[in-house]
């Protein structure tokens, strides 16, 4: 009997440009319930904000659409435009002939209509707040804005990052390696969480402490994990309780 295939949990995907018109970047991810992260982008030497916005969530979609995805996938972006252009406009669009309610031509029609052909039923879009903490959203930033600047970051391939920390470390251009980078970010999200009292999903947890949905599936205790110490909720959730005598011993 054969290995069950290991699905995809989580995803995002952002896009920067300099100028709006001007040089602009996209950066994805793709995190797996193994641990595994994989990570692409890409640049155009003239476009706009939400041309790299739409090309990121398109490349992103195109990746999925091979891949065994776990239920309760969601894509993370920061672009209201992306997900009310594909969740609501674009019906009224094609409706009027690719023209908006003021029938003018739909502006990135092009991309719309490959968004569309492209679009996953089981996988919806959620909005993030951008440069709000959220480790996946900042990353892709962080990748969408290196592109633009004509200088791609290091990305993962597919490679488990359960402890970023010991991670390659990142060309000398980056003023921090870019795994210490998401790492502080984790960090600052989980003491948020943490003095909210917030309860997290098991994929939410598994995105934070980068641990994969299957190892984290078997516990029924709590747990330390750095600073903290990681609680089970009674209705299925997680929640993060800061340690107060010392350090949390890692596993």
């Amino acid at each position: 009997m054969g290995l069950e295939p290991v699905k995809v949990v989580a995803a995002a995907c952002d896009g920067a440009c300099s100028g709006n018109p001007g040089p602009g970047g996209w950066g994805a991810l793709l995190r797996f319930e193994d641990g595994a992260v994989r990570e692409f982008g890409g640049a155009d030497p003239a476009t706009t904000n939400n041309r790299m916005e739409l090309t990121a969530a398109l490349a992103l979609m195109r990746q999925l659409r091979d891949l065994p995805r776990h239920p309760d996938l969601v894509i993370h972006t920061d672009s209201r435009y992306l997900i009310d252009g594909l969740e609501r406009w674009i019906h009224g669009w094609k409706r009027k002939g690719w023209r908006t309610a003021s029938g003018s031509p739909v502006l990135n029609r092009d991309l719309w209509e490959e968004l569309d052909a492209a679009r996953l039923t089981d996988v919806r879009l959620r909005h993030v707040k951008g440069h709000s903490g959220d480790p996946d959203n900042d990353r892709c930033d962080a990748i969408a804005v290196a592109f633009s600047r004509g200088a791609p970051l290091a990305l993962a391939s597919g490679a488990r990052t359960s402890e970023p920390e010991a991670a390659a470390p990142a060309e000398p251009a980056e003023p921090a390696p870019a795994p210490l980078q998401q790492l502080l970010s984790r960090l600052e999200v989980a003491d948020r969480l943490a003095r909210g009292g917030h309860g997290l999903s098991l994929l939410e947890l598994a995105q934070l402490i980068e641990q994969p949905v299957r190892r984290l599936e078997q516990r029924r205790d709590s747990f330390p994990w750095r600073d903290w110490r990681v609680e089970p909720l009674a209705d299925g959730r997680w929640r993060l309780v800061r340690e107060t005598s010392g350090l949390a011993e890692r596993e």
